[in-house]
């Protein structure tokens, strides 16, 4: 499992980077509206609300490591074969992880700087 500080340290070193080359920008942030669609954020990569995304992002990224642990006990050799309704409810957790886990990923990956970019800024 992941150490509980590194996530959020990894993004603050991004977060840093960001504001010190000028790249942030709209954030895609962890949660949707009610109707599903992505919400944003502007932002420097400071402030109580980019905090606040972090920490989502850190819970949400540890859920879904608690429930691949899960996951990997009820599907190993010789455990206890589940219901139906059982491995419908373990499936729609795995999406709903899945999703969150797609769109951090996303989110940071758009806060990632293009490499050919950033050569043709310092060429």
């Amino acid at each position: 499992m992941t150490k509980p500080g590194s996530d959020a340290d990894r993004m603050r070193r991004r977060e840093l980077y960001d504001a010190a080359t000028g790249l942030a920008g709209p954030r895609l942030l962890p949660w949707t509206t009610p109707d599903g669609n992505p919400c944003y954020l502007s932002t420097d990569g400071r402030g109580y609300l980019s905090t606040l995304a972090d920490s989502i992002e850190a819970v949400q990224l540890g859920m879904g490591e608690e429930l691949l642990e899960h996951v990997r006990e009820v599907v190993a050799p010789g455990a206890r074969a589940l219901s139906a309704t059982e491995y419908r409810w373990l499936a729609s957790r795995l999406a709903e992880a899945l999703t969150d886990a797609l769109r951090v990923a996303e989110s940071r990956g758009q806060r990632i700087p293009d490499p050919q970019e950033e050569a043709a800024e310092h060429a």
